[in-house]
């Protein structure tokens, strides 16, 4: 087997590189090498040439060492979708979606999952385009279990002028919809964490001061407008954190709000929301978990949540 020159020469250098070094680490002036013969300074120049890739090889290699070491040290490796690391199951984190079946869920007001309007298909629960009207599909979907102090999080990936939400503590109080002659009609009421296309869905220029766009408390506190959003078509992570009163919204690894459920300042805002017809409001003890059906096509995955004590 033959090696290139450059390659032999950056094998050899690893255990006699003293000389190199040194030539790399000094100011070579050109006027004082006249003694010096035309092949010695090419001799000269190539190992320059290849000491310097040696070098980058070895940076590169480093480099990429550096960064797998910190992966598996961050449990940070990549790992397939909606299944629990071994950390993960430790701190006590369940799956709500295994990436193959609707189990754990159902229509909210409902007994069954819904025959139509979501998919699943290759590991993502899917809503489907439909009319653009909340529940106008197959309805919005909730979990089989209530929960109170709890931590969530899913990746969730957008369309263009997409509408959803992920709402929590829903309770499905049929004096909500008493004077609504439709009834639910695929409707739930809870606190939600809004999921738009910022800059397509007319949604995020109505509210008050932002209040409607993406990871806000749904018309009534504004997420961070820093907030980093990417791309229609790439995942993005939400996170939501109830213990006790206290609620944070997250989006991709950043805190955008958060409040006190029942506070002064939340009952401020429940007071000129649209909500002021649902009594007690995001008041309740514990409730389901709901993913929304707005008529516009949105993915959900890796759909993990625990209780915390």
């Amino acid at each position: 087997m033959t090696y290139p020159l450059t390659q032999i020469l950056c094998k050899r250098m690893v255990f006699q590189s003293p000389l190199i070094t040194n030539t790399q680490n000094s100011i070579i002036n050109i006027k004082n090498m006249r003694r010096i013969s035309t092949s010695s300074l090419f001799i000269l120049f190539v190992f320059l040439i290849a000491s310097t890739g040696c070098k980058q090889k070895q940076n590169e290699s480093g480099k990429a060492l550096t960064q797998k070491a910190s992966m598996h040290a961050s449990g940070n490796q990549a790992q397939e979708p909606n299944t629990l690391t071994t950390q993960e199951k430790q701190e006590g984190w369940k799956l709500l979606f295994d990436g193959k079946s609707t189990d754990g869920w159902r229509e909210v007001y409902g007994d069954a999952f819904p025959d139509d309007g979501w998919t699943v298909h290759d590991n993502m629960l899917t809503v489907l385009e439909s009319n653009g009207r909340q529940g106008g599909g197959g309805g919005s979907i909730v979990t089989d279990e209530q929960y109170s102090d709890f931590e969530l999080k899913l990746d969730f990936k957008i369309t263009k002028g997409a509408n959803s939400g992920i709402k929590y503590f829903v309770v499905e109080n049929p004096e909500y919809f008493k004077d609504d002659p439709n009834g639910p009609s695929g409707r739930g009421i809870g606190l939600e964490y809004q999921i738009l296309d910022d800059k397509n869905h007319p949604d995020a220029k109505k509210g008050v001061n932002g209040n409607r766009t993406l990871a806000s408390l749904y018309d009534m506190i504004p997420a961070a407008k820093d907030k980093k959003v990417n791309p229609i078509g790439e995942w993005n992570h939400a996170r939501i954190v109830s213990k006790g009163h206290h609620v944070e919204h997250w989006v991709n690894g950043e805190k955008v709000l958060e409040y006190e459920r029942g506070g002064d300042a939340f009952m401020a805002l429940y007071d000129k929301s649209k909500y002021t017809k649902y009594p007690n409001f995001g008041l309740a003890k514990k409730g389901h978990i709901l993913l929304q059906d707005h008529g516009t096509r949105v993915s959900f995955k890796n759909i993990k949540i625990r209780e915390l004590n």
